[in-house]
Order: structure tokens, then sequence, then C-alpha cells
């Protein structure tokens, strides 16, 4: 039986050949793709193409900041706070700085910042050999080279424009909740307008107390300069002032 079978398969040394199957794949694979150009780059020698909004490190434009700290509330990671740093003119002012070790590269803080001063850059080469390297103050947050399309705009229509037929007028997100008094806790204390970054609040004589005769002062809030940071409400002792949202 064995003869038989062995007269119909006679035994060839091709039968060792399989063992070249996967190199002759290979090598067709290889002058297959000769011509063409390759899939990877010379890096760090050439880089990738990337957009204006791009998430890379966030950016600031330092004349342009008020200092609200909107994007200290908004960052999920909390990797930004508040610090003090000199402006142009000598004077101390308070100004992000982001520890990029934390930082998750959402642009939250460039979509909230009501004044567009926080920004998105192409950067995304950040190490460095310690941690306190990862620290970027407010001067190495600025970027030479913003454009607008680094300014990270969230807008939405308001339910109210729509119901008016005025759908193509645009509100930023962050300005939907504005603060609200409640007259009756007020108590005068002039906080609100001390913590407002932009001065939008005006303490006003509201007629005198009928027991001490003391003025009896009530913040006035200028829509057209307030920028719905939510400092006031905060700073608020006695929960006189609440965001309400604008519909």
């Amino acid at each position: 039986m064995s003869m038989k079978y062995l007269d119909k398969y006679p035994r060839s040394n091709a039968r060792h050949l399989w063992v070249l199957k996967p190199q002759w794949a290979v090598l067709k694979l290889f002058l297959k793709n000769i011509p063409r150009r390759p899939v990877t780059v010379l890096y760090p020698y050439e880089k990738e193409w990337v957009p204006d909004n791009y998430r890379g490190r966030p950016g600031l434009i330092f004349d342009q900041c008020v200092g609200c700290g909107m994007c200290v509330r908004m960052c999920p990671t909390a990797c930004i706070k508040l610090v003090d740093a000199e402006d142009d003119d000598g004077n101390i002012v308070k100004r992000p700085q982001v520890n990029m070790g934390r930082c998750a590269m959402c642009g939250y803080c460039a979509e909230y910042c009501p004044v567009d001063a926080m920004t998105v850059t192409p950067e995304y080469e950040l190490a460095e050999f310690t941690r306190f390297d990862l620290l970027y103050g407010p001067r190495r947050l600025a970027y030479d080279k913003t454009t607008e399309g680094m300014k990270v705009k969230l807008e939405v229509t308001l339910q109210s424009d729509i119901d008016n037929g005025n759908p193509e007028r645009r509100v930023a997100l962050a300005s939907l909740d504005r603060p609200e008094l409640t007259d009756a806790k007020c108590i005068g204390c002039k906080k609100c307008a001390k913590v407002c970054p932009v001065n939008a609040i005006e303490m006003v004589e509201k007629g005198k107390n009928d027991k001490t005769g003391k003025p009896i002062l009530r913040p006035v809030i200028d829509e057209s300069k307030c920028i719905c940071c939510n400092n006031c409400v905060d700073d608020c002792p006695k929960d006189a002032l609440l965001m309400k949202e604008v519909l």
C-alpha cells in the first residue's frame, strides 16, 4: 500500500520550499511599494501639517486676559491656576499658569474664555527633563504666531431669537448665564464690585436705612461690560447674586 502511494506521489526536494513562502510574500510587497511615497516622515526633521485649530497646548494673549478665572473653573483636570504676573506697566495682575503634565489638551479653557484670551496652539512637543519645567507661566504660555483660527469660539442660538425671527444671531456659550440680584438678601458689602475684573458692577444708592440713616447700596450690573465670569456670585457672602440662564 505504501509503495503504491509513493509511486503516485513521489518524493521531491521541492516540498521543502514552503519555508520560502513568507519571504517571497515580503519580497513582492517590497517590490510593489518601491515606486510609492514613504508612509512615514523623517521626524523630527520633517513634521506633519496640523491645522490652526489643532488642540495642542493652551496659549495665552497676555494683554487681552482680564484674570477672571473662568479657565480655572472650567478645566476638567484642575491644571490651571491664577498666579501673580507683572504686566507691561509694571502692575501686578492675575494671569493663568498651566501644568502641562496634567493638561488634557481638551481646549475647554479656550472655549469658555469670555475675552478670547486663551487659545489653542499647534504645539505638541512638550517633553521636559523635570516636572517643574512643565509649569508654563503666563509669559511662557504666549504664542507669537496666534491666528484667528486658534481662538475657539463656542456660540449658540437662543430660543428667544428663533421665536423673534432672528435665528442668525449667535451668543457666546459663556454668556448664557448672567448674574441676577435678590434685593432682599443683599447687604451692600461691595464685594461683587471689588472682584469684578472688568468693572461692570457699580454700587448705587437706593435710599437710606430708616433705623441707622445710612445709605442703602445695591449693585447695578452693566450688561454691555459683563463677561459672565461668575466671580461676583462666588464672592457674595449672602448668596444675593445668582446666575440665571438666558433663554
